[in-house]
């Protein structure tokens, strides 16, 4: 039914409490909402596609007439983690979430990572990325230890000075990690955060890499891929699923390369889906708490939604959803155990319908594989059937 699939996750926006939210201490939360309220955003090309349908928003009305499909979708599996909601987005379920490390990890995890790379580390504790460089980057460049230091997810994160340790030693010690990290203190992701600069002026850079678990089993990703269809991953796609169903992919700094590349692919791809991570929401504005810079980002996607929308073809199809939420007006740095939302739209159709409330993200991975003909995954109910209604 469509030649090209264009699956846009923004990356934290969350758009209301789960019902089991209250197992993550996660109760009231409400991403797209609060922001609503605080800052009377207005998206006016979201609004057309139908995002003032899926959840009441102050700012945000409903649209007379949408012209896209519209609903929202629960999260499976267990856990609120980028890793988590991306897998089952692509039709894995996970029913036990990543290990997380409130009070840093355990000694023998350090101990083993100091044998093997013959290093001392500094840190080991939860701590803003920004922050910990500040406070350890000096005694760090002294001395040649990385700073070792994790957050509310499931992440062993490595941060060291380019001049230091250069970006391929820093890539070697994140891959030793890696190794160590398995059983039951099988993070997520171990990840690399390469920076620059003196003491009271670090900036990270964009050597930025994840070393993430592979996935237990086949994605959709992988059927289209073994299908001799093409699989674009841009962004942190290709880290998410430790290369796996990946063709081609493209690593991007933000939510504005992250639209310009995601442009560029739309002009190369003929046949195939293009999955598209755009990241700042979450790590710039939901992990720090930033309502104001949060709405702003939005609004700059909605800005570029036009020209997305532009480069569509009358046989391309545009999924436009998140992995999970991350409320920057809740407690905590945490994501936030949310619906997402569900947005799709193709220049073929004639009006928008309401898909509903869908009972799992791998209702994405099942309507992708209905449309290529590949092997669906197990779990998840297509709705291409409702789609095709709206030609």
């Amino acid at each position: 039914m469509f030649q090209r699939v264009l699956l846009i996750v923004l990356d934290g926006v969350g758009v209301g409490e789960l019902p089991d939210a209250f197992r993550y201490k996660d109760i009231g939360v409400n991403t797209l909402a609060h922001i609503s309220a605080i800052t009377k955003i207005r998206l006016p090309n979201l609004e057309r596609l139908g995002l003032g349908h899926i959840i009441q928003l102050p700012s945000i009305p409903p649209s007379k007439n949408p012209i896209g499909a519209y609903g929202k979708m629960a999260e499976k599996s267990a856990g609120k983690d980028t890793t988590t909601g991306h897998w089952e987005l692509a039709g894995l379920w996970l029913t036990k979430p990543f290990p997380t490390y409130p009070a840093g990890f355990p000694k023998e995890i350090i101990k083993e990572f100091e044998r093997r790379t013959g290093r001392k580390t500094l840190g080991n504790k939860p701590a803003s990325g920004t922050e910990i460089i500040e406070e350890l980057g000096e005694f760090h460049i002294k001395t040649g230890f990385p700073i070792i230091y994790t957050s509310a997810d499931s992440v062993f994160q490595i941060a060291a000075h380019e001049e230091v340790i250069p970006l391929e030693e820093l890539y070697w010690l994140c891959q030793v990690a890696r190794e160590i990290l398995t059983g039951e203190h099988m993070v997520a992701r171990v990840i690399a955060r390469p920076f620059r600069g003196k003491p009271g002026s670090f900036v990270r850079t964009e050597g930025r890499r994840d070393f993430s678990l592979p996935p237990p089993r086949p994605t959709v990703l992988d059927n289209l891929k073994e299908a001799g269809l093409e699989v674009y991953g841009i962004g942190k796609i290709e880290d998410i699923f430790a290369g796996r169903g990946i063709t081609y992919s493209l690593h991007t700094s933000g939510n504005k390369e992250g639209i310009e590349t995601t442009l560029k692919a739309l002009r190369m791809m003929k046949r195939g889906l293009i999955w598209t991570n755009l990241v700042d929401f979450d790590t710039l504005y939901g992990h720090r708490r930033d309502v104001y810079g949060f709405a702003q980002a939005l609004e700059f996607f909605d800005q570029n939604l036009p020209v997305l929308m532009a480069e569509l073809n009358y046989n391309d199809l545009m999924f436009i959803t998140a992995d999970h939420g991350c409320d920057p007006t809740a407690f905590g740095t945490d994501h936030t155990r949310e619906y997402v939302p569900l947005l799709a739209y193709s220049p073929s159709w004639r009006q928008g319908i309401d898909l509903g409330a869908r009972e799992t993200y791998a209702d994405v991975a099942a309507t992708i594989a209905e449309n290529f003909k590949v092997q669906p995954p197990p779990y998840g109910k297509s709705f291409l059937e409702a789609l095709e209604g709206l030609l």
